[in-house]
This record gives structure tokens, C-alpha cells and sequence, in this order.
């Protein structure tokens, strides 16, 4: 079963930078979308960013302006790159992508395990 694997979580202060990466932990047929989900405590898992396979791009308005989310079509892998954090961001994050694989030839959404991302002075 492929695996998406993320890095770059941690502890920033309000106003500081982080940027995640994911990818899947294997050669995969195919990407059609990849995004970022994120979780707070207490609170539904929300979409932050979302890429398609046309490039076309869409982000939580909370984020707007502070948030880019790009992809490396090489290495099959996706970045948010979080700027201007504030501590309303912090919450563990979450990859998805909506992809097909050489297991399963057909098109299924895969989630990341998550990040933790705590912003705090």
C-alpha cells in the first residue's frame, strides 16, 4: 500500500515560516490533485490548499496571501509554504492526494499521517 510521507512540521513564532513537503512512498501511475488538510483540537479537518493536475489552485480564505501550495511533477512531490504564521494555524496537517497507483489502478484519495504545526512565542 503507498504510503504518503510529510515533513517540516514544528514550533515557530507568530509571524515566522514553515514549509511541508509530502510525497508518496513508492513510484505511483498517476497524480489528478494534491492538497493540504489541516485538524485543530476541537475542530473539523478543513481544506487549506488544493492543486490539480492543470495547475489550477484554491485556498481557505484564512490563508490567503500567507499560504502557496506547488508541486515538483519530478519527484511527485507537494509544498505549502506557510508565511506570516499566526496561532490560529496551529493544528497537525495533513497531505492528501487524489491519485492512481500500480496497486490499485483506479483513482482513490491517500491521506498523509500528519504534522504537527504549533505556532507560539
Amino acid at each position: 500500500q503507498v504510503q504518503l510521507v510529510e515533513y517540516g512540521g514544528g514550533l515557530v513564532q507568530p509571524g515566522g515560516s514553515l514549509r511541508l513537503s509530502c510525497a508518496p512512498s513508492e513510484s505511483i501511475y498517476s497524480i489528478n490533485a494534491m492538497g493540504w488538510f489541516r485538524q485543530a483540537p476541537g475542530k473539523e479537518r478543513e481544506l487549506v490548499a488544493r492543486l490539480t493536475s492543470g495547475g489550477h489552485t484554491n485556498y481557505a480564505d484564512s490563508v490567503k496571501g500567507r499560504f502557496t501550495i506547488s508541486r515538483d511533477n519530478a519527484k511527485n512531490t507537494v509544498y505549502l509554504q506557510m508565511n506570516s504564521l499566526k496561532p490560529d494555524d496551529t493544528a497537525v496537517y495533513y497531505c492528501n492526494f487524489r491519485m492512481i497507483t500500480y496497486h490499485n489502478w483506479r483513482e482513490d484519495d491517500y491521506w498523509g499521517r500528519g504534522t504537527q504545526v504549533t505556532v507560539s512565542s
